[in-house]
């Protein structure tokens, strides 16, 4: 949960910028920058979805620590670590580069995640959503909406998170977790024999959807440690 720590990001990181003042320019280039960060995860989520440990690996090659992805991912064999070896010199420039820049959320691995699984999600059904011949219409709406708002709930829960506020961040993320099952539901059997496009879709969408909701609940998880973590200078325990 080191990304998490309301005394980081929030408060000091922006604060050692010191006299740094960016233009319209430098933020267009800054933003410009993790849209990249965004699409290289989706690159290795779309090279990694058939291995059964899919999130961990990705994180592994984002250059991630453990501890910053998950306190509960798997630790990697030494086979993954040599393959990647190459792959982690390349980006060392380029990553030492980037955290020399100023905190946003932009940069948080948990923000990064979901919205890499979400766009992929997001390109595959507007491939066909817009054919009344492949989807229904009012599925084609439905599904998307259901989408939108359990992406905008996971933002809201990761900026609570940013700013140390555990319980809201957990109820957040509760509501993004029934906005994707809901998703989940209008991908159903009955719905996806409308055609063999919405078909296909559905076997794709089920493993990203069930990523997300993976994500959401390491998350939440670690959100519960925080909050039944003894505060500091607790008598309780005296």
């Amino acid at each position: 949960m080191s990304n998490f720590n309301p005394d980081g990001p929030s408060e000091n990181e922006w604060d050692d910028r010191g006299d740094l003042a960016w233009n319209e320019f430098d933020w267009e280039q800054y933003l410009r920058h993790q849209d990249e960060v965004v699409i290289r995860y989706l690159a290795f989520y779309e090279q990694l979805k058939e291995h059964p440990d899919r999130l961990d690996e990705v994180a592994h090659f984002m250059g991630w620590d453990k501890e910053d992805w998950s306190s509960e991912g798997t630790t990697l064999g030494e086979d993954s670590a040599d393959a990647d070896d190459e792959q982690e010199s390349r980006e060392g420039e380029e990553t030492a580069e980037f955290d020399a820049d100023p905190y946003t959320l932009h940069k948080n691995p948990i923000f990064i995640a979901i919205k890499a699984i979400q766009l992929g999600l997001k390109r595959g059904w507007e491939r066909i959503a817009h054919d009344p011949q492949k989807v229904p219409q009012a599925l084609a709406l439905t599904f998307q909406t259901s989408l939108h708002r359990s992406d905008e709930n996971a933002m809201l829960a990761i900026q609570a998170l940013d700013f140390g506020d555990y319980a809201m961040a957990i109820s957040l993320f509760k509501r993004a977790l029934r906005d994707l099952n809901q998703s989940l539901s209008l991908l159903d059997e009955r719905a996806v024999s409308f055609s063999r496009s919405l078909a296909s879709f559905r076997e794709d969408a089920l493993a990203r959807l069930f990523d997300l909701r993976e994500v959401y609940l390491r998350v939440m998880s670690e959100c519960r440690e925080e909050l039944e973590r003894p505060a500091d200078g607790d008598d309780s325990e005296k």
